[in-house]
């Protein structure tokens, strides 16, 4: 059994990388968008990041999963009494990670090593890797300028038109020792793209040089899951960041988001429709239930991705050998 990575982000992406960690354990690498990143009251908040290590421990929110289940919020009400900032609501338990991450920070500690320290304390089997060590930051271009992306959820509410997409300092970026270990291994059998919005959560690792060129270079088979279901994302703002950007709002135009990358891509039942579409544009595809209500849907997805990417690897075997 060979090593599958993953690249990771948001709700639907930790709920996949759940499933293909029940499945791998150890044999799991999670790559996570960082691109979200933001400083509050001093402090390193990393949503993604934390949204995968509390899934893959087990003990995420399920309607806030970037924070701990039994959350409650003592400190960030006595903040509003003392004149805080009532914006991005935080909650006490959720507050231990920044406050790590930070002082780690502060200690010249990377930020890869601090994220393996938590993932390992929460009993976590797969490597949980941020994109990079070196921040880099989105930024949603509206016609009144630049937004970093939490200000663009928590201040604006979505609500201003998206017309692009930046990343700041993603040029100054590099992956990390132990992201090329794992894209670079003998042992790589798959890639697995998770089903997350393509431009905030998706595109920011991709942006950090020499990304895309680790994540073909072993040659396994580059797998990606849409996260529009049926003309629209089941959480978030994918839809409406498409159809902003004058862009039809399917599962095709996210596979067309991942051109000259991926070798398959993953439809739900209900978009099957598009699989011929999808095909023409040079992908092989896979058609299964991508909506994931609870675990056993989340093994079942993670299993028919595994099978569909090990399908196309025989597929090639098959080919390449002499007739």
């Amino acid at each position: 059994m060979g090593l599958v990575v993953a690249l990771c982000g948001q709700a639907g992406g930790a709920k996949l990388a759940e499933g293909l960690a029940r499945l791998r354990g150890a044999d799991l690498a999670v790559i996570v968008n960082t691109g979200d990143d933001h400083e509050h009251l001093g402090l390193h908040f990393a949503p993604d990041l934390d949204t995968v290590l509390y899934t893959l421990a087990g003990i995420a929110n399920p309607q806030a999963p970037w924070e701990p289940a039994g959350e409650t919020h003592a400190v960030y009400d006595m903040v509003r009494v003392l004149g805080g900032p009532e914006r991005l609501r935080f909650g006490d338990r959720a507050l231990a990670a920044p406050l790590l991450r930070t002082a780690g920070a502060a200690a010249d500690r990377r930020l890869t090593e601090i994220t393996g320290e938590m993932a390992r304390r929460l009993g976590i089997r797969a490597r949980v890797l941020p994109m990079s060590d070196e921040p880099v930051r989105t930024l949603v271009l509206t016609d009144d300028g630049p937004v970093p992306f939490p200000e663009y959820v928590t201040v604006l509410g979505c609500e201003p038109p998206v017309r692009g997409f930046a990343y700041a300092g993603a040029e100054r970026a590099r992956p990390t020792p132990e992201i090329a270990e794992v894209l670079d291994s003998p042992e790589l059998e798959a890639v697995v793209i998770c089903p997350a919005n393509p431009y905030h959560t998706i595109r920011p690792i991709l942006e950090v040089p020499g990304m895309r060129e680790l994540v073909r270079k072993r040659g396994a088979p580059v797998v990606a899951i849409s996260p529009i279901v049926g003309g629209k994302a089941l959480r978030g703002s994918a839809g409406k960041m498409m159809r902003e950007l004058r862009h039809e709002a399917s599962a095709k135009r996210v596979a067309l988001e991942y051109l000259r990358l991926i070798d398959g891509f993953v439809l739900d039942t209900v978009d099957e429709a598009q699989a011929e579409a999808v095909r023409a544009c040079g992908f092989e595809v896979g058609v299964t239930q991508t909506v994931m209500r609870d675990a056993e849907d989340r093994v079942a997805l993670a299993h028919a991705v595994l099978d569909f990417a090990a399908a196309i690897r025989e597929r090639r075997r098959a080919e390449a050998e002499p007739a």
